[in-house]
């Protein structure tokens, strides 16, 4: 199953839900100084000097990573409502 929904700024955010956890995708461009991380339940991407944050669920494990401009943010806990 998948959805769509904003991410930072006006950016599309598709949800993928699996049985252990969810997935979510945005494009956000191929910025060659792009980064993101996950810190204390926080998703944190820079982009172009501009900073983006999105809170995650408290019980929620996540990891976070860019490959060629698309933003993927992998949540363990599938009970999360993010």
């Amino acid at each position: 199953m998948n959805s769509e929904q904003q991410l930072f700024d006006e950016t599309p955010l598709r949800r993928f839900e699996y049985e252990d956890g969810v997935v979510l995708a945005a494009d956000v461009g191929a910025a060659d100084d792009a980064s993101v991380d996950v810190v204390d339940g926080t998703v944190i991407v820079v982009r172009d000097d501009e900073q983006y944050e999105r809170e995650l669920p408290e019980a929620a494990e996540a990891r976070a990573f860019i490959n060629n401009g698309v933003l993927t943010i992998e949540v363990s806990d599938e009970e999360s409502d993010i």
